[in-house]
């Protein structure tokens, strides 16, 4: 599985994006880290949709609250996919969500095809790291807003081999959180990298 893994949005390798599109441009764009920001959300996904749609993306939105339970209709509808984009938000409520909807063994079946892309941003990245002890200091890991899953899932997805930190040093609000979550980790021995906004890790 390619992956475009972002600090922000799309950051600042969009060019390379382009090129690393499948020949299947069809994406599904899950914003289930948003779940608790009900708010924010509508904004965050018409802004993301329009950034995708500008790179050759064919983004349609893929909420896996429809799937809660319904693993074998998640597979289905994936497969019509070339690219999964998960954006940003609540990485504890997104863990839940991939969990609900078995996306989470289903990532890691796709990990092994080399023509499928994972793109991501902020807590969409943090969720393939090995542990999210950490992100707790940043998100709140209290958060259960479906009523089938009131805990929390402390293991990541283990598809990266490092804790994922993203808006280092950057505006975001989020950035003095990140300091602190670094410490956390290095005080604990845990790998972990940090991006500013605008960077991006991509593994081919």
């Amino acid at each position: 599985m390619r992956m475009y893994l972002s600090s922000y949005e799309l950051g600042n390798k969009t060019e390379k994006l382009k090129g690393l599109i499948p020949s299947n441009r069809k994406a599904g764009y899950i914003f289930n880290a948003l779940d608790n920001f009900p708010g924010e959300r509508q904004r965050r996904v018409e802004a993301d949709i329009a950034a995708l749609m500008e790179v050759g993306i064919q983004a349609e939105q893929l909420d896996l609250r429809m799937y809660f339970n319904k693993g074998a209709q998640l597979r289905e509808k994936v497969d019509q996919f070339g690219a999964l984009w998960v954006s940003g938000g609540n990485v504890f409520v997104l863990r839940q969500a991939m969990k609900l909807s078995g996306l989470d063994t289903l990532l890691r079946e796709l990990n092994n095809r080399e023509d499928f892309l994972y793109g991501a941003y902020s807590a969409g990245v943090c969720v393939l790291s090995p542990s999210l002890d950490g992100y707790q200091i940043v998100d709140d890991a209290t958060a259960t807003p479906y009523p089938d899953l009131q805990q929390v899932i402390w293991d990541g997805l283990g598809i990266i081999d490092f804790t994922f930190l993203p808006h280092y040093k950057s505006e975001h609000s989020e950035a003095a959180g990140i300091d602190k979550e670094l410490e956390y980790c290095r005080e604990r021995g845990i790998s972990y990298k940090t991006l500013s906004d605008g960077e991006v890790i991509i593994i081919e």
